[in-house]
């Protein structure tokens, strides 16, 4: 067996105990290990990602109990790039944290943020669905104690809410797996996409149930409308570096839709036929929406970045939802643009935040304001998908994969409507923070301040540190990257929604020869 699949799951795991128990009242010592540790993550998601570029599928059986009896780790083209996306975006967020002074405001943030990462490797890696409900759940513990962080009744207020609302989920999930197990006896998924296609039409109900169930948990994690009540509050209170981090945690929901619906739920199988893109569109679209109007009507840059990461969001699932490979493709495309992208915009609005407050009116100047600007100009470019950058290529794909469906028209009416509205929200915004703070005479005067308008705790971070700076640069450097590296990376999208759309191979990996 190849142990370096377990490597992203075991390395944070391992750190995060260590950092409680050895140096917890050694901060240096923590950012150390923490930056360390997650630098190394991103390293051995490269390598694990390279291991499977020409299409090989790797498994790691824990304890060497073969599958589908034991837990399995499946390592394929699709969950190699998430992990390595994941390091991608957790180590410039560490390094804002770090530079910004974030870490300081609470106990614990580097041993969360390690259980964190270890959360969500897990379930990007996990070929079981049952331990997928297990990593959901260490993704909710460790989220909790970082939305948290720094203290506040807002934060504490907008934490409970998440809680409660990923509760109602994680019952679900209960439920949908139970059903599942019912009427399959297995939640390996390789075994259960075998299972699945041989049940007698006598077995359809509750086979649908299951799969209703488990879309419906996968639409709360991802925050589809109407499921996304709680994720405006909670990312726009949250502290906005952890806010930046949780940007992958909506892809979790949107890999988990992905990877069960062409492996278990198969879009041909007669069974569940229709079951899933008849309505998923439809929210879809209405999520791209509703995330546009939000970022129209935001009064907090808090607020405005969380609806930017619905829409987003909302755009990823239009793609996903069409279920086809050349969809599929773009929406591989396109959640590596919408990460990278989301990640940046949160930093950002939170260095506005830590130099003149949450509220988007008409204040002085703050320090490192033209660059700032700048920087906020690159990120509404993005989230808003305009050219240059990824964001404007993304939408392409996604619209092009839609142009042989019968609804094209309405998706590109509300891909193009949602564009320009989340263009005109960020001017708007911007033009407040940026321009009309120098006209002195049209200053307006700010609401009373909320304990989240300023540092919860002390001491406040430095506005002009680099290393904050940095984790911005290396979000942005990215995106540029991922622009100019278009038609490779494309490619490897396009590799990655074949291996998806051949459910074969999956499974002859996990449960055949393809074992190691």
């Amino acid at each position: 067996m190849d142990h370096w699949i377990v490597a992203p799951v075991v390395l944070p795991a391992i750190l995060a105990p260590f950092i409680i128990m050895v140096i917890r009242f050694h901060l240096d010592l923590q950012r150390i290990f923490s930056i360390a540790g997650t630098a190394a993550l991103l390293v051995i998601g490269l390598v694990l990602l390279v291991q499977v570029s020409d299409g090989t599928i790797k498994t790691y059986e824990l304890g060497n109990w073969p599958a589908p009896f034991g837990i399995v780790l499946v390592l394929d083209r699709l969950s190699a790039l998430m992990v390595a996306l994941t390091g991608a975006l957790a180590l410039p967020v560490l390094l804002y944290a770090v530079g910004s002074g974030w870490d300081r405001r609470g106990r614990h943030f580097h041993a969360l943020f390690q259980f964190q990462l270890m959360g969500v490797t897990g379930a990007f890696l996990t070929g079981d669905a049952f331990n997928l409900f297990v990593f959901f759940e260490v993704l909710l513990i460790a989220s909790y104690g970082l939305m948290t962080h720094g203290g506040g009744k807002l934060r504490l207020k907008a934490g409970v809410q998440y809680v409660v609302y990923n509760l109602l989920g994680s019952t679900l999930f209960l439920f949908a797996l139970g059903t599942i197990y019912a009427v399959t006896g297995t939640l390996n998924m390789a075994d259960l996409a075998q299972r699945v296609a041989e049940l007698p039409a006598d077995d359809s109900a509750l086979i649908r149930v299951g799969a209703v169930l488990l879309l419906l948990v996968f639409a709360i994690k991802a925050a589809v409308l109407p499921l996304h009540f709680w994720l405006p509050d909670s990312y726009a209170n949250a502290p906005l570096p952890v806010a930046a981090l949780f940007a992958i945690m909506t892809k979790v929901g949107a890999y988990a839709i992905l990877r069960m619906y062409t492996l278990v739920f198969d879009p041909d199988l007669e069974l569940t036929a229709g079951l899933v893109g008849d309505w998923l569109l439809p929210a879809a679209l209405l999520t791209l929406a509703a995330g546009s109007v939000g970022v129209l009507g935001a009064h907090r840059i808090g607020r405005l970045m969380a609806f930017a990461a619905i829409a987003s969001t909302g755009t990823l699932l239009i793609a996903i939802s069409l279920f086809t490979q050349q969809a599929s493709a773009a929406a591989v495309y396109y959640i590596v643009h919408s990460t990278l992208a989301t990640g940046a915009v949160f930093l950002i609005a939170d260095m506005v935040m830590e130099r003149r407050g949450g509220q988007i009116i008409a204040q002085p100047p703050m320090p490192q304001t033209g660059l700032i600007a700048s920087l906020y100009f690159a990120g509404a470019i993005a989230m808003a998908g305009m050219p240059p950058l990824s964001g404007f290529v993304g939408k392409l794909l996604v619209m092009d994969a839609a142009r042989d469906g019968g609804d094209y028209a309405l998706v590109w009416s509300v891909i193009l409507a949602s564009s320009l509205i989340a263009i005109v929200g960020f001017a708007r915004a911007g033009s407040v923070l940026f321009w009309q703070s120098h006209d002195r005479d049209h200053l307006e005067e700010p609401e009373e301040p909320d304990e989240d308008d300023e540092p919860v705790a002390e001491p406040a971070p430095e506005p002009n540190s680099a290393l904050a700076f940095s984790g911005v640069f290396l979000l942005l450097a990215a995106l540029i990257a991922l622009t100019v590296l278009a038609g490779p990376a494309m490619r490897f999208a396009e590799a990655t929604a074949a291996q998806l759309f051949t459910p074969a191979e999956y499974i002859g990996a996990v449960l055949g020869e393809g074992s190691e």
